[in-house]
């Protein structure tokens, strides 16, 4: 096995600067104002289309560095790129704190499922188990993966990771470390929320139900009611509970569109989530007009789970937060487009691991502008989306979009761990309340 021990430990590095080009990153750009270290395994220094200035890879290591000529999935593909293949151990000198870390990574050869799996310390603690870079790409090789970390703690003046080899060797492409963020709602002003403050049904004012039979969207088990069972205010909170009764399984799904809707500005939502193989909580987005992009449907059409209706995903969608229940401790964020979605392998996403989403309530937000789209845990920015071209297969976020609340059960994605456990049930998303907000001067 190959070993990098990279270390950094100047003194100058308490100072917050990096190794390499030592660029203060707040001088940037808001968006990277709390990285305080990046830099490029295996590869030069550069700035990120995202903005964040990575060091060159000025290691002194036998580790095997290696080139990946395309990448697929990638709003950058410089990054990851380039990459470096052994049992590391990286040590950087930052000032004692509270630290949350972007690792990027894309797997270069074409290999087995399970023939490279490794485990990513932080602190002399597991904080990634058990990663397949390919199986986390959807079993796509050569395509771009980003996982972030919370709440590293720093308490000796040096940030120390390991890569633990279970299968193979483990490979990295980049590290990008920032400080903890601030509330981020200075130049935001409300325009519309639900705190949930009353008993009952939804505020119909506010929401809309979807009543759909089971199947109807990707091959998902449950059936969408209004019945109060499946979704209710109560005690301050919206309750979304999917149940099983006499073998079928009911949920609710509810959305803003016409009372609620939003171009450009930030969404966010406090919730709580269910647990439980087979569940596949969600707070997403849907365009308005769903038919703005589409070239073979029109108003009137029932589009959604349509084969004959390209309204999805030519109009767009975002996902503020999705969750699997047989991945409990990983919430992702992610886009689709016509350019960029899963039937192309080239979809756009990124993960953050979050420990206990099941025990307690965070904050999942999105900031949309004409320019980008940028998703939150807890304030912690873990997935940008950047406008590459005028072009709406790339960019289909030029017109209005709603706010959708669900728990689903099984289907595509919900069920890839394995069969819904029906003993999970039943199973509460509890939200304590949805803020749209847009800022000053718009």
């Amino acid at each position: 096995m190959k070993k990098i021990v990279i270390a950094c430990l100047s003194l100058s590095l308490l100072l917050l600067q990096g190794c390499g080009s030592q660029t203060n990153q707040s001088s940037i750009s808001s968006h990277v104002s709390n990285v305080v270290w990046a830099t490029n395994i295996g590869g030069p220094g550069y700035t990120g289309d995202d903005e964040i200035i990575y060091d060159a890879d000025q290691f002194e290591s036998t580790a095997v560095k290696g080139q990946i000529e395309n990448i697929k999935g990638a709003q950058d593909n410089t990054v990851y790129q380039t990459y470096r293949a052994g049992d590391m151990h990286l040590q950087h000198a930052l000032p004692n704190g509270t630290y949350d870390i972007t690792f990027r990574f894309a797997e270069p050869d074409d290999i087995p499922f399970g023939a490279r799996v490794f485990d990513v310390l932080v602190e002399g603690q597991v904080v990634i188990p058990n990663l397949d870079v390919r199986v986390a790409r959807d079993g796509n090789p050569r395509s771009s993966v980003d996982r972030t970390v919370l709440n590293a703690d720093v308490v000796d003046g040096v940030l120390d990771i390991q890569f633990n080899a279970k299968a193979g060797e483990p490979i990295l492409s980049a590290i990008v470390v920032q400080t903890k963020p601030i509330a981020p709602l200075a130049g935001w002003n409300l325009v519309w929320s639900d705190e949930f403050d009353y008993q009952g049904a939804p505020d119909p004012d506010k929401w809309t139900h979807d009543i759909w039979p089971a199947e109807k969207v990707n091959d998902e088990e449950q059936e969408y009611t209004d019945d109060l069972k499946n979704v209710r205010v109560e005690n301050g909170n919206l309750v979304i509970e999917a149940i099983v009764n006499e073998g079928n399984i009911t949920s609710g799904r509810i959305h803003s569109m016409g009372k609620g809707d939003l171009l450009y500005g930030r969404v966010e939502a406090r919730a709580k989530l269910p647990e439980g193989q087979g569940t596949w909580p969600a707070i997403w987005m849907l365009p308005s007009d769903p038919f703005k992009y589409a070239s073979n449907c029109g108003a009137g059409t029932d589009w959604q789970g349509s084969d004959d209706c390209d309204a999805w995903p030519n109009s767009g969608e975002i996902d503020i937060m999705e969750h699997v229940g047989y991945d409990m401790n990983r919430v992702h964020g992610t886009v689709h487009t016509k350019a960029y979605y899963w039937v192309n392998g080239e979809q756009r996403k990124a993960s953050i691991e979050a420990p206990a989403v099941n025990e307690g309530f965070n904050v999942y937000a999105m900031e949309w502008s004409a320019e980008r789209i940028d998703v939150f845990l807890n304030n912690t920015l873990y997935f940008t989306y950047l406008k590459d071209s005028d072009d709406w297969q790339a960019w289909p976020f030029d017109h209005p979009f709603h706010v959708i609340l669900n728990i689903a059960v099984g289907g595509g994605w919900g069920s890839a761990g394995g069969p819904t456990d029906l003993n999970a049930f039943p199973a509460k998303m509890e939200v304590d309340y949805v803020r749209i907000y847009k800022r000053e001067g718009e």
